[in-house]
């Protein structure tokens, strides 16, 4: 049965990017230590980076396709011409846009009526594998709190951030149930299934 999962990588006191993120830094100040993991040890977390792009089709927040501040029409993201998805990509946003297209087979499609469309455009779109909630936090949250999300891999990298945007805040009643855990030097994975 297809799924909605969520990966998301966390510092160990529970942030999900840094202070003052801004566009020349969209995930605040130190945030890009948290996804050390993935640039300096692909080999030895293959299964996670694999299990991060299986999906058939990804949900975004505004700021993790373009940053806070003006929306900018001419803004493709920040994955280049070539994003890693190679699927749907579902964007929330109160700022309507017709859908981009990029190479390898993503398509970023701006949702402007919440989240429950959000997922059953995308839902649509996955065919017979999983739906993926990409972030960031507050898109998690809204899910989380929802009771939208069947499981939570979180990536917990070995920094304390301080402050930031904190994944869990507001989250409440949530019921996870450890099913998977591994790692490395740089990065703590643990898989969680949500009881709904």
């Amino acid at each position: 049965m297809n799924r909605v999962t969520c990966d998301l990588t966390i510092s160990l006191d529970g942030f999900a990017a840094g202070p003052n993120q801004s566009r020349a830094e969209p995930l605040g100040e130190s945030g890009e230590l948290l996804h050390r993991w993935q640039f300096e040890e692909p080999e030895s977390n293959a299964a996670a980076l694999e299990g991060i792009l299986a999906a058939g089709a990804y949900i975004m927040g505004r700021n993790m396709f373009a940053g806070p501040g003006d929306w900018d029409e001419e803004w493709r993201g920040w994955w280049g011409e070539e994003p890693p998805y190679h699927a749907p990509v579902f964007v929330l946003t109160h700022h309507p846009r017709e859908p981009l297209e990029m190479q390898g087979g993503t398509t970023f499609n701006f949702v402007t009526d919440g989240i429950e469309s959000a997922l059953g455009q995308a839902w649509k779109a996955a065919g017979n594998k999983d739906v993926a909630i990409a972030g960031g936090a507050q898109t998690v949250r809204q899910y989380l709190s929802a009771g939208l999300i069947d499981e939570l891999r979180l990536h917990i990298a070995p920094i304390v951030l301080g402050s930031g945007e904190r994944l869990l805040d507001g989250v409440a009643n949530l019921q996870l149930e450890p099913t998977e855990a591994s790692g490395t030097r740089l990065v703590t994975h643990v898989r969680y299934q949500i009881i709904h």
